[in-house]
């Protein structure tokens, strides 16, 4: 090999390594860059969510102060009857008594506050929340209301509810009955309060979806309000009064369609607390045994008619509402239960109890741990 060829070749080899080096030490650089990159950006986002959560911090705690402690012009502030906690945290927040609905809504959910009643009050931008909080559970003066108010009774079925609404209104019952099955606002309900309804709309054989889901109280029904509308009220003083209970179903193996068609039976058997916790205890022990539920109320129900008595044919009746021949919840709720109802099926008094009679003249009820006691309270009591 000459020399000269030794030469060249040995260049070449020094150009190739010098090549090598720079890409590599290229490729380096750009490491670097997208590193610096990646941690400004970074950086800018940590920056940006300390910023938006000192900025929701100073928000929340200015909304929890009196929104002007300097101003104590009284406002008559009206509170509709049947307004859910939401609706009259829209309310104070419309009329310049809090900063933030939403922030009230938040207060009084974490302090359990219930019991807000309708009326006129005379509220300042200096109350505390606590003082407006206060006023509303003792109540303000009675305003007077010319518009047309539902009653939606302890118990009562939506049939029932749509018998009501077409005695006080321009609104037949069909237009009720359509109205609380239309398709587009059960899925618009469904988004609202999906921790109430998720499992009532997963259900099955159920006659009305939202049975046992309008919460028995008054409510005000102005001109200018739909039939959905009226509906949506109920359900929403429903899931307000279902809040404090959310937590407790979630701990348990019950869905909320469960507790309140236990409740709806409950409602119907018994008048007292004290009954109504005794017999939810004694319906628990049946399903625990897997022993039907055997209530006359689910079999009114599967009837769709009112007596006072059920024959045998009666029980006979095919329908899976007829706890009789099914054990299990059935479908669900047979009416719209009461908050002491709903609270007895989550409380329930354990007993060994297996029967229980009710004295229609007298309202007292009889409990059995079997059934030849239950028998023998049946003779001396009802036949």
């Amino acid at each position: 090999m000459s020399k000269r060829k030794k030469n060249n070749q040995t260049k070449n080899h020094e150009e190739v390594k010098i090549d090598s080096t720079s890409i590599a030490s290229e490729r380096q650089k750009e490491k670097k860059l997208v590193k610096r990159i990646v941690l400004s950006i970074l950086a800018a986002f940590i920056l940006l969510l300390i910023l938006f959560g000192l900025i929701g911090y100073q928000y929340v705690t200015t909304s929890l102060e009196p929104l002007d402690e300097e101003n104590k012009t009284e406002k008559m502030v009206e509170i509709p009857t049947g307004s859910s906690s939401k609706d009259i945290a829209r309310i104070l927040q419309d009329n310049g008594v809090i900063k933030s609905a939403i922030v009230f809504s938040y207060y009084i959910r974490l302090n359990n506050e219930t019991g807000f009643q309708a009326g006129e009050y005379e509220f300042s931008p200096s109350m505390s929340l606590d003082l407006i909080i206060d006023q509303l559970q003792q109540g303000g003066t009675t305003a007077e209301y010319e518009g047309i108010r539902i009653l939606v009774k302890e118990g009562t079925s939506i049939d029932q509810i749509g018998d009501t609404v077409a005695e006080n209104t321009e609104y037949t019952k069909e237009d009720f009955l359509t109205a609380i099955q239309d398709e587009k606002f059960l899925a618009d309900v469904l988004i609202k309060y999906p921790e109430l309804l998720t499992s009532a709309l997963e259900a099955e054989d159920t006659r009305y979806q939202l049975e046992g889901y309008l919460f028995p109280a008054t409510y005000d029904f102005p001109e200018e309000m739909s039939l959905e509308e009226l509906i949506e009220n109920m359900i929403s003083r429903m899931d307000e009064e279902m809040q404090t209970f959310y937590p407790e179903i979630k701990d348990s193996d019950r869905t909320i369609q469960d507790i309140l068609t236990i409740a709806s039976l409950v409602e119907r058997e018994g008048f007292t607390l004290e009954d109504r916790k005794l017999i939810a205890g004694v319906f628990y022990n049946r399903l625990a045994i897997d022993m039907p539920l055997q209530t006359d109320i689910a079999v009114l129900y599967a009837l769709n008619e009112h007596k006072e008595y059920i024959s045998n044919t009666d029980v006979s009746v095919e329908s899976p509402y007829n706890l009789y021949r099914y054990p299990g919840f059935g479908p669900g709720p047979v009416n719209s239960p009461s908050a002491d109802a709903i609270k007895a099926t989550l409380q329930p008094t354990e007993s060994e109890y297996i029967y229980f009679l009710a004295d229609m003249e007298t309202g007292k009820i009889y409990y059995a741990e079997t059934y030849e006691q239950h028998l023998e309270y049946k003779a001396e009591y009802v036949d």
